[in-house]
């Protein structure tokens, strides 16, 4: 899902690479018949960029995911959720 969403971010020329944006990705599991199933996933981004471009972050952030051929895969099946973060970019 980053990889789509930095993807994404890079074609309105927003910098994502090197680092710039990142992840954490939290499971929620339960047992199910004994068998442990993984019911949630969250991905929480977090991007450094210039204050300037959260407009533009937040309507890509809205609809990246159904581009995304991981999350398209699996979003029946569990729920995957994400969110991301502006981190203030210190001026170059």
């Amino acid at each position: 899902m980053m990889g789509t969403f930095g993807g994404a971010l890079e074609a309105r020329q927003i910098d994502a690479s090197n680092g710039k944006l990142t992840a954490d990705v939290t499971g929620e599991v339960e047992t199910e018949d004994g068998v442990l199933v993984i019911r949630r996933i969250h991905v929480a981004m977090q991007l450094a960029a210039s204050p300037e471009f959260r407009e533009i972050v937040d309507r890509v952030h809205g609809f990246y995911a159904m581009n995304c051929p991981l999350y398209r895969t699996l979003y029946k099946a569990i729920q995957l959720t994400s969110s991301c973060a502006l981190i203030i970019a210190p001026a170059p």
